[in-house]
């Protein structure tokens, strides 16, 4: 008796990361990719500027998750953080970190930084788009309903424009989904300088 094994599913693209955002922009635009999920220290070194810094952490998630799987297919990392002045503002750690970050971000603007980055073997391109933001007062009642709701938790600048962090925002110049996380003009702009195919009409795998 011979047995048969299930087909495994298609996929174009590596996509380092985790995050169901990006994932989501992706199915939008018709890519079949895998996720792996490299784990990548995210600390900004001394001298760093947030372009750097933006910069080296989509290009190590890339080249982490390159080596993640044996396919040696293109991989896609991605990272995006905000900055208030000279401060670069990740994701935060607790509610006092949230607070401090919302509270700067507060009644003004602020850059967002979203780099993309494309690994194949010794081939690897990064592009980054940056968005500026403005948000509205928000209040201290806001500040602790927003925490308490958990949006924050993971999100670089401690919201979500995609989510209920929305209400937030009074204006933005630039990509909103690079403030989403995965800017999708330049993950285009990758995909097609490494000839992964968009607008396939099956859903992609989500890995």
């Amino acid at each position: 008796m011979s047995l048969t094994t299930s087909p495994q599913p298609r996929y174009d693209l590596l996509l380092a990361s985790a995050s169901p955002r990006r994932r989501e922009l992706l199915d939008q635009i018709g890519v079949f990719y895998k996720v792996v999920n490299p784990n990548i220290v995210e600390h900004q070194q001394r001298g760093e500027t947030a372009l750097e810094y933006v910069q080296r952490l989509a290009l190590e998630k890339s080249r982490v998750g390159y080596c993640m799987d044996e396919s040696h297919k293109p991989t896609l990392g991605a990272d995006t953080i905000v900055c208030c002045d000279q401060e670069v503002f990740g994701k935060p750690i607790d509610s006092d970190h949230f607070r401090h970050m919302l509270t700067e971000l507060s009644h003004r603007s602020h850059r967002v930084l979203s780099a993309v980055a494309m690994t194949q073997g010794q081939r690897e391109s990064v592009l980054v788009a940056e968005t500026k933001v403005r948000m509205r007062k928000v209040s201290d009642a806001e500040l602790d309903a927003y925490w308490l709701s958990g949006e924050p938790i993971g999100k670089a600048g401690g919201y979500a424009i995609q989510g209920y962090g929305a209400v937030f925002v009074e204006h933005i110049e630039g990509s909103y989904t690079g403030v989403v996380g995965l800017p999708i003009a330049e993950t285009c702009g990758l995909l097609n300088e490494f000839s992964v195919p968009i607008w396939e009409s099956s859903k992609p795998s989500s890995g």
